[in-house]
């Protein structure tokens, strides 16, 4: 430590909370343990050691929010600095983000099968009886973009233990429906809450993991929500075909979700401001001013709510960019839900049965993509990052553009095989071949969905990344609440050629993203407020050099923190 400086000084912990409280500090929280000797400061104080350049700093900043300092010791509860060995002891326990998301996306297209049934049961029209489907996707929409933030501010768990049950009532309320308004409303608030642990499960999975693992743990996270989604149909046929009952489609979902829940209980908060908070609540240092909460003022808890992920989705490119591709990619996967059975009774003369296996081209392809990110991380991006650290100092975080390259070869295989697909289908050649090129699309979409995801992860973060995630997949539902309306009467008039050739057209348009982030990806970042690597230039790369006794985390000055 750099004690030997005249405008260093020694304070107390509370003599610098009295400090920060006086310039509009919402909270301060600080935690420093001496863990190798498991003793206070004789005084019972904390003792801080601060280069002047760090009290100007803060000094200076009149609208800094949170201010979390942690010691250069590790602090047990924080899930990234969990041993190797406990954390995938834990694996099935912190697979549980990822089976709920899968629950949630199975929810919604396993009632594809059931639509005709549902016309007959209820006795209407055929696209009213498609907005039970179309609506649940719209419902996904608003979930993440209250759930993601209020994680940030809460906690992953506790949105994970409140609106879970919700879930579950609201889908077992549109079983017991009669009506299909009713079952229309149940399945929307259903989405509506099950949807706001969606991001939280990647932002769950980016707390517990390390740069080295990320890569192919998120691979196998986006990879399940979209196999569940192709395999949903398969499942909900089968039921119709066994049971002859449509109610039951929405049973299944109910009992996964229950099963998935009873894992919670067994799982700790990950998101390190909530941990960290909590450490100083227990050692008596958080200080919060008169009239705010802990989570921060009403106004901090709007802008982090709302204004937050809109500004981000409205403002930062990489976020508007990414969110339209994958909004398109989620929207073609839901032009399959809903034309595949169409496509080969039509011009394969397939029955229910084989109409509902006709859809593992799509669930085999998404399985599959799993495999090149696994080997994309070992052969590429570890090298990399291993190399980054030989020559960076450890403040520094690698450049997230490494994360794109699945994206870069996905963007360009799904063009060719949406083409190939169409013409095969449309010309009648073997089933088989239509089949295998559904999964080729699949595998590309999910190369460049878990790609791009992977980038803008990287890039905003963990204390941004819930709320990237949380606009990303409003724009995302959005698109895919609308597929389902079109998709059918676009088939039925363009025929399976020339519908899904139009959509292999809209993906070459898209093609060029990840390549324009792959090339300008430092300069786009070097422009955004979010960015993590912008924000490490000056509090990793200045602070860290300054002030070695702490970390510096939490808000920072722009208005919209």
């Amino acid at each position: 430590m750099h004690r030997s400086s005249a405008a260093n000084s020694r304070r107390t912990g509370k003599d610098i909370l009295n400090t920060l409280s006086t310039f509009r500090c919402t909270e301060v929280a600080t935690s420093l343990i001496n863990k190798s000797r498991g003793t206070r400061s004789p005084d019972n104080h904390i003792t801080l050691v601060f280069s002047a350049f760090l009290q100007q700093w803060i000094l200076r900043r009149n609208t800094v929010t949170v201010i979390t300092l942690v010691s250069e010791q590790k602090i047990e509860d924080l899930p990234i600095q969990i041993t190797y060995e406990r954390r995938h002891s834990d694996s099935i326990i912190c697979s549980r983000p990822v089976h709920e998301n899968q629950a949630y996306a199975f929810s919604g297209a396993v009632y594809a099968p059931a639509q005709n049934a549902v016309m007959e049961s209820m006795n209407c029209s055929y696209e009213v009886a498609m907005l039970p489907l179309a609506l649940y996707n719209l419902g996904l929409a608003f979930g993440p973009i209250v759930g993601a933030p209020l994680s940030e501010t809460y906690g992953r768990k506790a949105v994970y233990l409140v609106t879970t049950p919700i879930f579950m009532v609201s889908m077992i309320g549109g079983t017991l429906c009669n009506t299909i308004s009713g079952l229309i409303l149940c399945r929307f608030l259903a989405a509506v809450f099950g949807s706001s642990n969606i991001s939280n499960a990647s932002a769950t999975i980016l707390d517990y993991t390390s740069d080295n693992e990320r890569g192919t743990v998120l691979a196998i996270y986006y990879a399940v929500p979209t196999v569940a989604a192709a395999l949903a149909p398969l499942v909900g046929g089968f039921i119709l075909i066994r049971i002859g009952e449509w109610r039951w489609t929405q049973w299944v979902p109910v009992i996964l979700a229950a099963a998935f829940y009873c894992l919670l209980i067994f799982t700790k908060e990950t998101y390190k401001a909530v941990i960290l908070r909590r450490r100083a609540m227990q050692l008596g240092l958080m200080g919060t001013r008169r009239g705010t909460t802990i989570g921060g003022s009403l106004r901090h808890l709007f802008i982090v709510l709302f204004q937050r992920p809109i500004h981000m989705l409205l403002t930062e490119p990489i976020v508007t960019c990414i969110s339209l591709y994958n909004g398109f990619l989620f929207g073609l996967l839901y032009a399959f839900v809903i034309s595949i059975p169409w496509v080969f009774q039509k011009y394969y003369g397939f029955g229910p049965q084989a109409q509902a296996l006709s859809y593992l081209g799509v669930t085999v392809g998404n399985i599959a993509a799993c495999i090149p990110h696994a080997l994309i991380d070992k052969y590429f991006f570890l090298p990399r990052l291993q190399s980054w650290k030989e020559v960076h100092e450890p403040s520094l975080r690698m450049p997230p553009e490494a994360r794109l390259v699945s994206a870069l070869g996905g963007g360009l295989l799904l063009p060719p095989s949406l083409l190939i697909l169409s013409w095969t289908a449309n010309f009648q050649v073997h089933w088989i071949v239509p089949i295998i090129f559904q999964g080729f699309s699949m595998f590309s979409c999910l190369l460049v969905y878990s790609g791009t995801n992977l980038f803008m992860l990287d890039t905003y973060g963990p204390l941004y990344g819930a709320s990237a995630s949380g606009a990303m997949m409003f724009s995302r539902y959005i698109l895919s609440c609308a597929f389902p309306l079109f998709t059918l009467q676009m088939f039925d008039g363009l025929g399976v050629g020339w519908a899904t050739t139009l959509l292999a057209a809209l993906s070459l348009l898209m093609a060029p993203i990840p390549w324009i982030f792959w090339i300008y990806g430092p300069r786009i970042r070097k422009a955004s407020r979010y960015s993590l690597r912008h924000k490490s230039d000056i509090l990793t790369g200045q602070l860290a050099a300054s002030m070695p006794i702490a970390i510096m985390y939490g808000s920072y000055t722009s208005r919209y923190v």
